[in-house]
């Protein structure tokens, strides 16, 4: 009995030992939200396609050239695959040039402060001009009330973070081009602040106008030259998101 209770004491500590904790941030985590996409399906108790309903639906933006189409979504090759295609597509009653994909938590999943990370694969230029509109974000149930947190878009082509409430959309954009390849961007959420870490580096701290409602995940691409950069017919590749909170 005793060598039976130190081996699971083992196993535990090990198991502790082996959970992931945020890059650039270390310190007392625990993991409360985690999806690797290491199968070949969306997990549905994690996920929804769509904005708001379901099938194909209208854009974040109404004005935006996209409609949002659970065909630009799928999981495979160790990731979550969103899309852009040249593809007309109705939705709200208007005909737009491209279909997108989108996935959110929203009924599924929220959290209340804490460290939000993905590994991400964003499609850009030989120049690292960001193409289309990437975007890993949360929000809140009442906007601009209950918040948004940018935590990376690809806006004008660079790569983004800001913070929206009633008091403003503070934050900006990194200057420097995108190399290819994976990156990690992760934000921690504190009560009066966000700091924002890419590829385990802070590149920005938000202050003012941060909201304490919970808010939920989203990951999505959309074709809004507008707002986004060069419009291609991308992929936006996420391999991972991970949500923590202090122990």
């Amino acid at each position: 009995m005793i060598v039976a209770a130190g081996a699971a004491a083992v196993a535990a500590v090990l198991a502790l030992q082996a959970q992931p904790e945020p890059i650039g941030d270390r310190g007392s985590w625990h993991l409360i939200f985690d999806d690797e996409f290491n199968g070949s399906r969306l997990d549905t108790s994690h996920w929804s396609t769509g904005w708001f309903g379901s099938g194909v639906t209208w854009p974040v933006n109404p004005n935006a050239p996209e409609c949002f189409d659970p065909r630009r979504v799928s999981v495979g090759g160790g990731s979550l695959n969103v899309s852009v295609a040249v593809k007309p597509e109705t939705c709200e009653g208007k005909t737009r040039p491209y279909a997108a994909g989108i996935v959110t938590t929203n009924g599924k999943f929220s959290y209340r402060y804490g460290y939000a990370e993905i590994r991400a694969k964003i499609a850009v230029s030989a120049a690292g001009v960001v193409y289309d509109w990437p975007a890993f974000w949360t929000d809140g149930q009442n906007w601009p009330a209950d918040g948004e947190d940018d935590i990376v878009e690809g806006l004008g082509g660079r790569l983004c973070w800001h913070f929206h409430s009633a008091a403003g959309v503070p934050g900006t954009c990194k200057q420097t081009p995108v190399k290819p390849g994976w990156h990690t961007f992760g934000a921690d959420w504190e009560p009066g602040s966000v700091t924002y870490y890419y590829n385990g580096r802070r590149v920005g701290r938000i202050t003012r106008g941060i909201t304490a409602a919970p808010m939920y995940l989203i990951l999505g691409i959309g074709a809004d030259a507008q707002y986004g950069g060069p419009t291609r017919a991308a992929t936006f590749r996420v391999a991972y998101v991970r949500v923590w909170q202090h122990s």
